[in-house]
């Protein structure tokens, strides 16, 4: 799909997943599970396991858009490994998956604190042309540390609602690729989901867009190459756009 439809008015709001879409973060993210992953990796023996965490391919199938416990769990399975859940205090470790999923929020906070995520340089150009459209914006992120760098980057003040991983937790909101943060978003700026567009680069995000029944589910390709456009229709994508610019362009176009 090129994109909208001759006729059909285009979505009313928009909710946008942040790492990866707005914030330049999930290349952080992917670094930050591969040095967990591959500590516990390294201490298993058993053929077919040994592999190193793939910081393309299997953070895009397995943990973007996951929550930390449901990513780390996604990922450890694939490769045959079992743990017990544990405790959400567990400290970082390979005996459970709350260990692992701590030790990867430990090295995500050290890439924090030396500022290694910033905003993309069209999240603001685009925020700020759909805020002088009059459609509102959404920011969604399974990451308790969305709020805050949304403010930090800026962001927030183009933003009509953030619902991160704290408020995911607060409500008792299941992770991508359930619909449940999409649609709460959707609900706090008043529209329904047939109005809303979605704008995910996660796989999880796309097909949890795409059970939610929101009206337009676009795809975001930033790889160079363009080689994760297939992947994004194949989930349900019907529109898949290399920048955000390009997205109000396609499907705004007459109200610019």
């Amino acid at each position: 799909m090129s994109g909208r439809d001759e006729g059909v008015p285009p979505p009313h709001a928009v909710v946008l997943d942040t790492d990866g879409v707005l914030l330049d973060s999930a290349t952080v993210h992917a670094a930050a599970w591969k040095a967990a992953f591959d500590v516990c990796l390294a201490e298993r023996t058993s053929a077919g396991i040994r592999a190193p965490f793939d910081e393309d391919a299997e953070y895009r199938r397995y943990v973007d858009g996951r929550s930390r416990y449901d990513g780390a769990e996604a990922f450890l399975a694939s490769r045959g490994i079992r743990l017990p859940p544990g405790s959400p205090d567990d400290p970082p470790g390979c005996d459970t998956v709350w260990a692992v999923a701590a030790r990867k929020e430990a090295v995500f906070r050290e890439a924090l604190a030396s500022g290694a995520v910033v905003a993309f340089p069209d999240a603001e150009e685009a925020l700020t042309a759909l805020s002088a459209l009059h459609v509102p914006c959404a920011a969604v992120s399974a990451s308790r540390h969305a709020r805050t760098l949304l403010a930090d980057t800026g962001l927030d003040r183009l933003l009509a609602v953030v619902v991160d991983g704290g408020d995911a937790a607060r409500l008792a909101l299941p992770g991508k690729p359930d619909p449940a943060l999409f649609l709460h978003a959707a609900a706090r700026l008043g529209t329904s989901p047939g109005d809303t567009a979605v704008v995910e680069d996660a796989l999880a995000g796309v097909r949890a867009a795409r059970r939610g029944g929101f009206g337009l589910v676009v795809g975001l390709d930033r790889t160079p190459d363009g080689h994760g456009a297939a992947p994004l229709h194949a989930e349900g994508a019907d529109l898949v756009v290399p920048d955000l610019t390009a997205l109000v362009r396609k499907t705004w176009s007459g109200r610019t």
